[in-house]
């Protein structure tokens, strides 16, 4: 594996790129599980003993009672003896009649000691939990110093104005060298999925683009290429989607609200959304790209992010 090859799995299934945004080559999101996790009905029962169950405890759906002896026997180290030599089918009645099945079944079940809280460490979780309540309720406001700016040296300046000049000269590789892009097609035809295809097709060529970009940027990073060929593949797969959101910000026009990707195709939410894309992906990019444009950050500081988010793995 290599960096290149990282960057032809991107092109040889380029629907991928926007799937990592939740959006399918339909132009439907992908549907994810989201919320807590179901409510009990009121009609389960305890792994351990039969008896109506209140909850997961330690890792169990079980019953008050046997959370409570399971918690008992874990701290107290407790050592039990089966006058049936171990072989006590465990039911509502048998749990008060012998403790050493008892424990053996929740164990069983799943029951899982490390979830057991000592007394003390209960004391002490109460305790912190009031102290910093008390502090919240307690603080005096005061107005934060602010740090003295230091200056750079000599030294880092000239490191940042390369790297920034090794950046523009991939973007500027890019533009010249591109390959010939999907054209956006003429049609306003909503109902035209093949008119929509090609919209996405013309999208998802664009971010390919921008991937070949931060790969170029990579590999001339000092030292990025004595790492294993594993740890490139692993820093560009988990920065990629950051640093493509990091340009698009960078290439937002809060005139006319919208995105311009390689001086000459720009973009705004509708033309998103002619491809197909869902508004719970358009939006969210919209509103990074606006809130970054605030902060109104020159090319130095957004290549240093575009770094932090490259090396952050």
């Amino acid at each position: 594996a290599s960096p290149e090859s990282y960057l032809y799995s991107m092109r040889t299934s380029a629907p991928s790129i926007l799937k990592l945004f939740y959006i399918s080559t339909e132009g439907q999101p992908v549907k994810r599980k989201k919320g807590p996790a179901p409510k009990m009905l009121g009609n389960e029962v305890c792994s351990v003993c039969g008896d109506k169950a209140s909850g997961f405890h330690y890792n169990v759906l079980s019953c008050e009672g046997c959370k409570g002896f399971f918690r008992r026997s874990v701290i107290k180290s407790a050592q039990y003896s089966c006058k049936n030599n171990g072989r006590c089918e465990m039911d509502m009645y048998m749990r008060r009649k012998c403790q050493q099945c008892r424990l053996r079944k929740c164990r069983e079940a799943g029951m899982l000691e490390q979830c057991v809280l000592s007394e003390e460490q209960i004391r002490g979780k109460k305790m912190k939990k009031n102290e910093e309540e008390t502090a919240r309720t307690s603080a005096v406001v005061t107005p934060t110093p602010v740090p003295e700016v230091v200056p750079l040296e000599p030294e880092q300046l000239e490191m940042i104005e390369k790297l920034v000049a090794m950046q523009k000269q991939c973007n500027k590789r890019s533009f010249i060298d591109r390959p010939k892009v999907t054209p956006w097609p003429q049609s306003q035809d909503p109902q035209n999925r093949e008119v929509r295809q090609q919209r996405f097709a013309h999208f998802t060529e664009l971010a390919i683009m921008s991937v070949q970009e931060i790969v170029d940027f990579a590999k001339q990073l000092p030292g990025f290429l004595e790492l294993t060929r594993e740890d490139q593949i692993a820093l560009l797969k988990t920065s990629t989607i950051e640093i493509m959101l990091l340009e698009t910000s960078r290439r937002y026009n809060p005139a006319i609200e919208s995105i311009t990707f390689l001086k000459d195709f720009s973009y705004n939410k509708e033309d998103f959304a002619k491809a197909g894309l869902q508004l719970e992906f358009i939006n969210p990019i919209f509103e990074f790209s606006k809130g970054m444009n605030d902060l109104h950050l020159d090319e130095a500081e957004y290549c240093i992010f575009g770094l932090v988010c490259l090396l952050s793995c």
